[in-house]
């Protein structure tokens, strides 16, 4: 367990927290994060709990975490940055970059057998991915669509992973009708997948080359990436799935789909990072869009980002997991408290065990485990969150 600093006297009650959760056996390890205002990550308390493995070695603040959907506000800043420099517009057809989508045609009803279908009204535009308004996504409930996407291997549930390139995905996902008319619905998640390839195909460059150029670089996230160099395959930690109540490892320490690089195009894939890359992204959303004194993403488009963007009537019950609209909005890739104890609460969650939130006063907290996410991982997202207003802590 490690406390790398303890500027308001928060770190024991963190530790505890932490090794509770390792001493019930929901994590092996995790590292959580809470960041005052205006705080970097030098001032803000980091405690750590744990092992990376298994009887491996101690869980370490530098750990390469698998973020998964925490990836989906970097790839909106970094689509915004396009904008502010004038590459694209949020009004823009994804037709210009994806020739694939032509022609799309519409289900009459979210269950409806995929041979019932309508034109689409209008193309899907860049704020439709943005806002997960395309009409491709998760599907919550059981339906034709549903299972086709899984017969594609193109559904993101947890059994199927990446494995192919991101040409040939976005050729098995335009064989699919929409879920509903562009603008008219949500569907979760495949809109940021889509944006992964459309940014690459817009920059000429590999998309990791074009996020370190206009991203991580910029906001020093050194260890930000869509797969883990050899020579940092020890910081990453083995990757778990609860089985029966049980802890079954899933990928090994420093193994695994993301360490070196990947022998297929992964634009559509999700990144690694660390706590301290993610602080400085979050700090820089907080801050409305200023990085180290200086303006990196107009105040603007940090203000359309951060509000929530979805229609009430796009709100239905089929379009997210239950609850999800009774308190919380989504914006572009990140998710927005609309009401209940702490309206205007930014963050949002990865399914390999992490989350983060950014509270209006600036308050960070980041928590990085490597457990996927099922109901028990969700009752520790709830109780991270409850710690960011809990008493002695920075808020």
């Amino acid at each position: 367990m490690t406390g790398t600093t303890d500027t308001a006297g928060t770190a024991a009650p963190l530790e505890e927290f932490l090794q509770r959760l390792v001493e019930d056996g929901t994590v092996p390890g995790a590292l959580l994060v809470v960041s005052g205002a205006g705080t970097s990550w030098e001032g803000s308390t980091v405690v750590c709990a744990g092992s990376m493995a298994e009887d491996g070695p101690p869980m370490r603040p530098d750990a390469l975490m698998r973020i998964q959907s925490m990836t989906k506000p970097l790839t909106a800043a970094a689509t915004l940055i396009a904008v502010q420099e004038g590459e694209l517009s949020l009004e823009d057809p994804v037709l210009r970059w994806l020739p694939e989508l032509a022609e799309r045609t519409v289900l009459r009803a979210h269950d409806a057998e995929l041979s019932d279908v309508v034109p689409a009204d209008r193309e899907i535009t860049v704020r439709d991915l943005l806002v997960n308004g395309g009409g491709y996504g998760m599907e919550m409930t059981d339906s034709p669509l549903a299972r086709r996407m899984v017969d594609l291997g193109v559904s993101a549930s947890p059994d199927q992973t990446v494995d192919v390139g991101a040409d040939e995905w976005l050729r098995c996902l335009a064989t699919l009708p929409l879920a509903h008319q562009p603008g008219e619905g949500f569907r979760y998640h495949h809109g940021f997948s889509v944006l992964g390839i459309l940014l690459q195909r817009m920059a000429g460059v590999a998309l990791q080359d074009h996020l370190d150029r206009v991203l991580f670089s910029p906001l020093g996230m050194e260890d930000t990436s869509l797969w883990v160099p050899p020579e940092k395959a020890s910081r990453l930690p083995a990757a778990f799935r609860r089985v029966d109540g049980e802890l079954r490892e899933t990928e090994p320490l420093g193994g695994g789909f993301y360490v070196g690089e990947p022998a297929f195009d992964t634009a559509h894939g999700e990144l690694v990072s660390t706590a301290r890359d993610y602080l400085r992204f979050a700090r820089m959303l907080a801050d409305g869009g200023r990085h180290a004194g200086h303006r990196f993403l107009d105040a603007a488009l940090v203000a359309e980002m951060t509000r929530d963007q979805v229609a009430p009537q796009a709100k239905t019950p089929e379009s997210m997991i239950t609850g999800f609209w009774d308190t919380t909005g989504w914006g572009y890739g990140i998710s927005v408290e609309t009401s209940g104890d702490h309206p205007g609460r930014l963050g949002w969650s990865g399914g390999q065990g992490t989350t983060f939130l950014i509270d209006p006063d600036g308050t960070i907290v980041i928590f990085l485990s490597q457990v996927e996410a099922d109901a028990r991982m969700g009752a520790v997202f709830q109780a991270v969150h409850g710690l960011a207003a809990g008493p002695g802590l920075p808020h």
